[in-house]
C-alpha cells in the first residue's frame, strides 16, 4: 500500500506518523510546498492551484489514497482535488472534530488560525455539529507559523496567549489546524484537566478505509517489510525539512526516508510560485471567501487526548458510512 499526504508545511507529520503506526508496511509520500507556504495569505484560487500541483507531484508515485492533511486546503481545494482524482484515487480531507467534542462536554473551545476563526466555514461547522454545547472560537496568532519553523519559544508564547483566551470552564479543546497537533504537549500543559480533540488518528483510519474500499491490500499479520517515506518539497524530491526533526513524529519518519533520486520529478518546483499573495503571516491574513461545503466522509471522529489531570471517560465515537 502507498499513501500520499499533502500540506503546505509540516502539519502533515501527525497524520503520517499515525498511518505508519497503523500500517508500518505502507509507503508514504509526503508532499509539502515550502516555496509557496504559508498558503493562508493566498487567494482561494491560488491555494487550489498549489494544492493540485502538490497532489499531482505525489500522484506520480501511484498512491492508493491521497490525504489532504491541511485544514486550510480542505476548506478551499478539496472539491477540486476530488474532481480531478476520484474515483480512481480516493481523497480524504481534514475537518475539525467539533461533533465528538460537543458530545463529550458542554463547554468547548476550538483553537484555529485567526483567519479560520473568522471564516464562514468554521461558523458553519459550529452551527451544524455543536448541538447544545457552547463553543468558543479561540484565535491562535503565530502558533502555526511557530510550529512550521520549529520555534518552541514562539510556540510556547502563542499557546500561552490562546490558553488565556480559553474559558476557564472549558472541558474540551478542538485543534482546528493540523500544525497544532505537533504542539499538543505544550497545549495540554497549558490547559490541565482539558481534553484535546485531534484529527490525525481519525483521518488516518479513514484513509485506510477508503484505500481498502478501493482495493488496496490488507495488512499481513506480520509485515515482512517496513514502508519507505518519500518527501517532495514543492515537487522536488528531498529529505524532511530541518524543522520536522524537532518533533517526535518527524524523527520517527526521518529514518524511513528513501534515498533521493530524480524519478522523473520536476526540478524547477511547482508552477505558480510568482502568484500574488499578501506578505502578512498566515495567522493574520483575512480569509472569509465562500468556503467549500463539508463533504461526506470528512467529519471523521477524532481521537481525544486527555490533558494533564483529566480523569473523565471519553465516550466512543461512531464512524460515518
Amino acid at each position: 500500500m502507498r499513501i500520499a499526504l499533502i500540506n503546505s508545511g509540516i502539519g502533515l507529520l501527525a497524520a503520517a506518523a499515525e498511518l505508519h503506526r497503523l500500517r508500518p508496511d505502507a509507503d508514504l509520500v509526503l508532499a509539502m510546498d515550502p516555496d509557496g507556504m504559508p498558503w493562508g495569505p493566498r487567494t482561494p484560487g491560488d491555494i487550489t492551484q498549489r494544492s493540485l500541483a502538490c497532489a499531482r507531484a505525489a500522484a506520480v508515485f501511484g498512491p492508493d489514497v491521497l490525504v489532504f492533511a491541511c485544514n486550510t486546503g480542505t476548506v478551499h481545494a478539496l472539491p477540486a482535488l476530488r474532481a480531478e482524482f476520484e474515483p480512481a484515487l480516493p481523497v480524504v480531507g481534514t475537518v475539525p472534530a467539533i461533533k465528538p467534542a460537543a458530545a463529550f462536554c458542554d463547554s468547548v473551545a476550538i483553537w484555529a488560525t485567526v483567519a479560520t476563526t473568522a471564516s464562514t466555514y468554521q461558523r458553519r461547522l459550529i452551527d451544524d455539529f455543536a448541538g447544545s454545547a457552547r463553543v468558543t472560537p479561540v484565535p491562535c496568532p503565530g502558533l502555526a507559523d511557530a510550529v512550521d519553523a520549529g520555534d518552541e519559544t514562539a510556540a510556547r508564547a502563542a499557546v500561552a496567549g490562546a490558553a488565556a483566551r480559553t474559558p476557564a470552564d472549558c472541558g474540551a479543546v478542538v485543534l482546528g489546524c493540523t500544525e497544532y497537533e505537533l504542539a499538543a504537549g505544550l497545549i495540554a500543559d497549558a490547559l490541565p484537566g482539558v481534553t484535546l480533540f485531534r484529527s490525525a488518528a481519525a483521518v488516518a483510519a479513514q484513509a485506510l478505509r477508503r484505500a481498502a474500499a478501493a482495493g488496496a491490500g490488507a495488512p499481513s499479520a506480520a509485515p515482512s517489510r517496513t514502508g519507505a517515506v518519500r518527501v517532495l518539497l514543492s515537487g522536488r524530491q528531498a529529505g524532511l525539512p530541518e524543522a520536522a526533526l524537532r518533533y517526535a513524529e518527524g524523527r520517527l519518519l526521518a529514518d524511513l526516508v528513501a534515498d533521493r533520486r530524480g524519478d522523473g520529478l520536476p526540478a524547477e518546483g511547482l508552477p505558480g510560485d510568482d502568484a500574488p499573495r499578501d506578505d502578512a503571516p498566515r495567522d493574520d491574513a483575512p480569509r472569509d471567501d465562500a468556503p467549500a461545503e463539508v463533504l461526506p466522509g470528512d467529519d471523521v471522529p477524532a481521537e481525544p487526548r486527555a490533558g494533564r489531570g483529566a480523569g473523565r471517560p471519553v465516550p466512543p465515537s461512531s464512524v460515518p458510512a
